[in-house]
């Protein structure tokens, strides 16, 4: 499956206990964070929707997922690798204090994967890689679940093209660092992370 995500994920709490089912969420809470994300601009909430819709959102448009101890953020604009993405990602990071937090790009076309890890609101670990580029950035200890993707290269392999999938290694890192599980993987509590649900809010 080809996955385009633009996605920042905070958790206060290991994620298998905090992501579960009967997870209730705060449309004024996720109201706040947007304002807080486009304070020039005129925000109009159009409804609620769930992270499968969300994950690759149109230009004009930002998801909002907001609960007692975690936060979702899907944002296009996180695509741009650019001072403005890591402002975002940054945002996101520290909007749950104490709280850990990944932010997963993916792009189909470009053939990539950012992925940057905060703990505590701090960056630990930025990395991204492209099918065709290799490896771009490499910043921060790696984490465990990046050990396995890692070995060719290490091994002294060249990593122009990249010798592991983009896309594995990001929802590898989305499972164990950001889910606790598969981002399409329904667990045996019911709980599905695609069906977490989302405000919608379109901007100028």
């Amino acid at each position: 499956m080809a996955w385009s995500v633009a996605l920042a994920c905070a958790s206060a709490g290991e994620p298998t206990e905090v992501f579960r089912p009967g997870l209730v969420p705060d449309p004024d809470a996720a109201a706040r964070i947007a304002r807080g994300l486009y304070p020039a601009a005129t925000l109009t909430e159009t409804g609620d929707t769930v992270l499968d819709f969300a994950l690759w959102p149109y230009e004009d448009e930002l998801f909002v997922g907001a609960f007692e101890r975690a936060l979702l953020l899907c944002d296009r604009r996180l695509f741009c690798l650019d001072d403005d993405a890591r402002r975002i990602a940054d945002t996101a990071a520290a909007a749950l204090p104490g709280a850990s937090c990944g932010v997963l790009v993916l792009h189909t076309v470009i053939r990539g994967c950012w992925f940057r890890w905060y703990d505590g609101g701090e960056l630990r670990r930025d990395v991204f890689v492209t099918a065709d580029d290799g490896v771009v950035v490499d910043q921060g200890e790696r984490l465990p679940a990046e050990e396995p993707f890692w070995r060719a290269v290490d091994a002294g392999a060249p990593d122009v093209p990249l010798p592991f999938d983009h896309e594995e290694f990001g929802l590898a890192l989305a499972a164990s660092h950001m889910f606790g599980r598969g981002i399409a993987d329904r667990g045996k509590d019911g709980f599905l992370p695609l069906e977490l649900p989302l405000r919608r809010f379109k901007h100028a």
